[in-house]
Parts: C-alpha cells; sequence; structure tokens
C-alpha cells in the first residue's frame, strides 16, 4: 500500500501541469466533492482558527479566538459573500501521547473523548463553523502523505541525525540561544526551558527527516516585502521579518517512532512519524479539498485562505514555516494572518499551575452567548494582552444595556410609533445636534468596513457603539412629540396608505 501511493503520487506530480492540481484516478479514495465543470466565480472568503490540542480542556483563549473568526466570518456573509470558517482539533503529537498514557487510556479513546468539549464550546458560543476538523481523519492523513511526497519529490527534504532540546509542550525544538536554567518557586527545582514560552525542554538526540527551510529564505523576504499586511499587528510583522532576516535553520520534521508513535507516519519510512506541526498547518489544506482540486476551480473551497486567527504564541509556525512549506511546492499562500494577544487574569499569564484559568463554558452559562462575544470582541486585546474579569463583563454589560438596549426600546415603544417617519424626521432635521448624526450614520458603515479590512473588529465594534451612544444622548421629547404630532396628523387627514 505504501509503495503504491508513492508511486501514484509521483505520478500525479509528474503529469499535473500545476503543483495545487492533481488528477484523480481509482486509487483515490477521497473523490471530490459537489464541484461541477462550470467556470468558478468569486472565490469564497476563507477564514480558519488554529486546531486545538486535545490533551487539555479549552480555555478562554480558544473561545476568544473562534469567536473573532466568526465575527470576521459574518461580517463577509453580511456584505453578501460566501464564507467558509474552519476550525477543529489537533490530535497527534507528543503532548497528546503522554496526556493520554497519564489518563490512562488508549490514545485514540482519549482523542475521541476530548474532542467533543472544543466541539461543544463552539456551538455554545454560536460560531457559525462550515468544517470542523481532526488530524486523526483519514482524508487529513492523506493530505499530510501526499504534502510530504510531494516536498520529498522536489528535493527539501533529507535524513540526518539531530540533536537540541525538545520542549514536549511547545512541540517544538529550540536552539541552545533560546534556552536558559529555570528555578520552580513551589519545588525549588531547577529545570531547562524555553525563554519564549517558559515551558520545560529535554535534550534530544535522534536521526529524522529535515526540512531544508535555510533555502526559502530569500523566497520568504520577497514574500514579505511585497505583503507588508502579511501579519497583523505591524509589530509582529517586523518580528518575523527579523527573524527570518537574521537566518534560518533547517527544520526537524519527523519523530523517530520508538519516541513517537501517536502520528501520521512517513509514507516511505514506517520507522518514523511526520513532525505535528507539519501534520497540523496542513489541515487548512485538507479542507479546501487539497489535493482533490478541479482544474478550473481550485478556489472553489476558499484556498488561499483569506485569514489564519491565530494566538501571538504561534506565529512563527505559521508566518514562517507554513508560508516556507507552500512556498516549496509553489503553492498558494494565505493572505493574511491575524496574531491576536492573549488574555490575563490579575495582569498575571493564565496557568493551570496558578489555579488562574478561566473556564470558558461557566463564563457563557453565567453570561449568555451575546455577552460574552460582545465583551471579548469588544475589550480583546489585538496588539497588547487584555486583563479578564467578571466585573469588566458586568461592567460592559451595563453599558450595552443602558445604550443599545434603551435604544432598541425608543424604536419598538409601542404602536403609534413609526420607524419609517422616525428616520424621515431625523433626515429632515437642521438642527446641528441633527445634521451631525446624519453625517455620524452615513460614515458608519465605511467606517466600519475599514476597520473589519484591517482585521480589527475591537475598533469596528466600539464605533458602532460610539454612534449608538451619540443616540443616546440626544434629547428625545421633542424629537418623539415631533414624529407622533405628523404621525396623527397624516393619519387623520388619510395622506398616507
Amino acid at each position: 500500500m505504501r509503495n503504491r501511493l508513492l508511486k501514484t503520487t509521483s505520478y500525479l506530480f509528474r503529469i499535473s501541469k500545476s503543483p495545487w492540481q492533481c488528477r484523480p484516478t481509482p486509487f483515490f479514495a477521497y473523490p471530490c466533492q459537489g464541484y461541477s465543470s462550470v467556470p468558478q466565480t468569486e472565490k469564497p472568503y476563507y477564514v480558519t482558527t488554529p486546531i486545538f490540542y486535545v490533551n487539555a480542556a479549552p480555555h478562554v483563549g480558544h473561545l476568544y479566538t473562534i469567536i473573532l473568526a466568526d465575527v470576521l466570518k459574518r461580517f463577509h456573509t453580511l456584505k453578501g459573500r460566501k464564507a467558509i470558517l474552519c476550525t477543529g482539533t489537533d490530535e497527534h503529537g507528543m503532548k497528546v501521547q503522554r496526556a493520554a498514557e497519564k489518563a490512562k487510556q488508549d490514545v485514540r479513546t482519549f482523542c475521541d473523548k476530548n474532542f467533543r468539549a472544543f466541539d461543544r464550546l463552539a456551538k455554545a458560543a454560536n460560531v457559525q463553523y462550515d468544517h470542523f476538523i481532526r488530524t486523526s481523519e483519514p482524508d487529513h492523513r492523506f493530505a499530510v502523505q501526499h504534502f510530504w511526497l510531494m516536498l520529498k519529490e522536489r528535493g527539501y527534504i533529507y535524513e540526518s541525525k539531530h540533536e537540541g532540546w525538545y520542549s514536549v509542550s511547545d512541540e517544538t525544538f529550540y536552539p541552545l540561544s533560546a534556552v536558559h536554567l529555570k528555578l520552580d518557586p513551589a519545588t525549588g527545582q531547577k529545570f531547562m526551558a524555553s525563554q519564549e514560552t517558559g515551558t520545560e525542554v529535554e535534550w534530544t538526540s535522534e536521526t529524522n527527516y529535515h526540512f531544508r527551510m535555510s533555502a526559502l529564505r530569500d523566497r520568504l523576504l520577497e514574500f514579505y516585502a511585497n505583503n507588508p499586511q502579511f501579519v497583523e499587528p505591524l509589530s509582529r510583522m517586523q518580528d518575523v521579518i527579523q527573524q527570518v532576516t537574521s537566518g534560518l535553520s533547517d527544520l526537524s520534521i519527523s519523530r523517530p517512532v520508538e519516541r513517537l508513535s501517536w502520528g501520521i507516519p512517513v509514507p516511505d519510512d514506517t520507522s518514523q512519524t511526520i513532525y505535528v506541526w507539519l501534520d497540523a498547518l496542513i489541515n487548512y489544506l485538507t479542507k479546501a479539498s487539497y489535493p482533490f482540486q478541479v482544474p478550473g476551480q481550485e478556489h472553489a473551497s476558499g484556498w488561499p485562505a483569506d485569514v489564519h486567527v491565530i494566538g501571538k504564541d504561534i506565529v512563527r509556525f505559521h508566518c514562517i514555516h507554513w508560508p516556507a512549506f507552500l512556498l516549496a511546492l509553489d503553492l498558494p499562500l494565505p493572505k493574511r494572518v491575524l496574531a491576536h494577544a492573549h488574555w490575563t487574569l490579575g495582569h498575571e499569564k493564565m496557568s493551570k499551575s496558578r489555579g488562574n484559568v478561566v473556564n470558558p463554558f461557566y463564563a457563557l452559562e453565567r453570561f449568555g452567548a451575546d455577552t460574552m462575544r460582545y465583551y471579548l470582541v469588544h475589550s480583546g486585546g489585538i496588539q497588547n494582552d487584555s486583563d479578564y474579569g467578571n466585573e469588566f463583563i458586568i461592567e460592559r454589560y451595563k453599558y450595552l444595556q443602558s445604550n443599545l438596549g434603551n435604544l432598541v426600546a425608543r424604536v419598538v415603544r409601542g404602536k403609534r410609533w413609526s420607524v419609517r417617519r422616525a428616520v424621515a424626521c431625523r433626515l429632515t432635521d437642521t438642527s446641528v445636534e441633527g445634521l451631525e448624526l446624519v453625517m455620524a450614520l452615513k460614515r458608519l458603515p465605511l467606517e466600519v468596513d475599514e476597520w473589519m479590512a484591517k482585521l480589527y473588529p475591537r475598533a469596528a465594534t466600539k464605533r458602532v457603539m460610539a454612534v449608538v451612544h451619540q443616540v443616546r444622548l440626544l434629547n428625545p421629547e421633542l424629537f418623539i412629540k415631533g414624529v407622533y404630532f405628523r404621525h396623527k396628523r397624516t393619519v387623520n387627514g388619510k395622506g398616507l396608505g
């Protein structure tokens, strides 16, 4: 079976006019779904979240990420464009394997149980996702092994001995310059840890496969230069450019099966398991029908992604490693990456060891999905971290209630109230107050559109609420009486149908 996959995929690579396309043969187990030969129209808006590790329960950061992605999807749907949202779970890797062992469960059973929490979270938050991917699914395994063979066919994979400090928590190797000795204040024990994340690292020496990422340094820099808004916010874009400019090392992309057995096997070497981040990143392609695009309809499933919504802690993987993998195969690169900041509690980083992790299910149950969606989007950080607190949620809700709630109450106040006549009355108001409001309302759609295009839902939400507040500050009495008077006079005079 392995040889058959290798021979078939190699054959497809040679006959395809584009590396993005491959022709289906009877061997393929996953045919194209729902596509016709009619030329495609506009590409769907494709937004993704990271796929979340199933080794631990969801936290408020996961909730923030999926809500941001959902807001972007809904906005483009509102504008009349088809939009696709993909989320899911990352179920491979040493972190998951060890968590299952600690729970004394079969790793497959462990994943089948734990992925459901993330699915429930998305549904509880009213997230309208189109795809929920699990990396343990057969179609994803096929996509990853196909991608691997294409990299090997092009000479980007080689075998070599690798030594370095590996973080199981981060699922990545760190060079000596990126680790330091750290003291655990709870136990007094010293251990080696990543300077970037603070997670423990362990010395590893093994023979595995490597990806020639160093060969793509210049192409990456050229891509960044041509796409200066690739990463939002700008400060993280600058960090990415600095990292690549200073030099890239080749990347270890497999682990010996005796160390890591839970994952996707290297297709032509079952003694090795594919590196979890290479495996995980390809999920964005899997749900875009890779490698089964129909010629002429390569973008029907959304690729390239319009935006990957991620946390700032995984920028390196999404903004350096992922573009490098895609460039190696001449595949289209994602258009944007929104790397949002984190949530803190009491201005401290949330951590299970500190006991200050927020359970998102409790928050949704207590405050409701709409309140939490509004709070997280309105107050969540893009550039800088935001501090989470129940008192802040209540404060935001009261502001929403007193402004938007007050406005809605006016609009739907009774049978004698006419929204159409109220708007007509306001549009003919020549007072300074009235003219300012009309101008603010006319500018609002464009301002919101500009902020959303910049991937700042927070700023867009605040602009909407500023106009709502502006309306609330109006003295409604003369306006309401004027509308009532005109409404009564017109109806009694039968001047309106």
